[in-house]
C-alpha cells in the first residue's frame, strides 16, 4: 500500500509535465500573440486532451532565450512553495535526490529529438550526452524557418516540425532549471535496455498503469 501511495504522488506530481503535455502548459503561458517557441510560418493549432490551442508564431520569430522563459513560467520555476525537504519545479518532491541524481538515466522524448536533432545515433540503444547538447541543438533549431525544417530534420514527423524548437528548449530547461542539473553533467539517454538476451523499447508504461489503475479504484 505504501509503494502504490508513493508512485501515486511521484506520477501525479509530474503530470501535466511530459513533452506533449507540456507544449500545452508552454501554448497556454503565451495566449495572446506570437509564441516564440514555434517555428516562424506556422500559424495553426495543437490538439493535447480533446483541447485545441493556438499555435502560431512570434512576429518577431522564434527564439531561444525567449522561448526558455516561457517554459520557465510553464514549468513555475519560480513560483513554486515547496512542502517538502527538497523540491524541483513547481514545488514538486524531488524522488530525493542522492547519488543517483549524479547517475541519470533519461528515456522516451529526450532520445527521440536527441536522435532527431542529430546529436545521437538514432540505431544505438543508448548513448551519452550533457543538458548543454539539448542546448545548442535548440539554438540551431529555433533559428530554423518551417519552409526549411524538414530538410534540416529529415527524421522529424510533419506535425511535429513546428514544435521541434518547443521540445528542445523544454528538455533542457526542464533537466537545467527544473531538476537543476549542471549543465555540463553527463547523463545517459536510453532507447532499449536488455532483458532476457533481447533489446526492448524503454518507455514509460508504468506511470500510464498506476494512473488508469487508481482511476478505476
Amino acid at each position: 500500500m505504501f509503494t502504490l501511495i508513493w508512485f501515486l504522488q511521484l506520477i501525479n506530481s509530474y503530470l501535466h509535465y511530459g513533452l506533449l503535455a507540456a507544449r500545452a502548459e508552454i501554448l497556454k503561458v503565451v495566449e495572446d500573440s506570437g509564441n516564440p517557441c514555434i517555428l516562424v510560418g506556422y500559424n495553426g493549432s495543437y490538439k493535447y486532451g480533446g483541447v485545441d490551442y493556438e499555435a502560431k508564431a512570434s512576429p518577431s520569430g522564434s527564439s531561444m532565450n525567449r522561448c526558455r522563459r516561457v517554459a520557465i513560467k510553464a514549468l513555475k520555476v519560480n513560483e513554486s512553495t515547496c512542502t517538502h525537504m527538497k523540491c524541483t519545479f513547481g514545488g514538486i518532491w524531488n524522488g530525493g535526490g542522492g547519488d543517483g541524481q549524479k547517475n541519470l538515466f533519461v528515456a522516451s522524448f529526450f532520445f527521440d529529438r536527441a536522435a532527431e536533432a542529430g546529436f545521437v545515433d538514432p540505431t544505438v540503444a543508448v548513448a551519452k550526452v550533457r543538458p548543454v547538447d539539448f542546448e545548442d541543438a535548440a539554438k540551431r533549431a529555433c533559428e530554423t524557418r518551417l519552409e526549411g525544417a524538414k530538410s534540416t530534420y529529415p527524421r522529424v514527423e510533419e506535425d511535429n516540425l513546428p514544435y521541434i524548437c518547443m521540445d528542445l528548449v523544454y528538455q533542457f530547461t526542464l533537466l537545467v532549471d527544473g531538476f537543476a542539473l549542471d549543465p555540463w553533467q553527463e547523463i545517459t539517454l536510453v532507447k532499449k535496455v536488455k532483458y532476457q538476451n533481447s533489446l526492448v523499447e524503454a518507455a514509460w508504461p508504468l506511470g500510464s498503469a498506476i494512473e488508469v489503475a487508481s482511476s478505476l479504484s
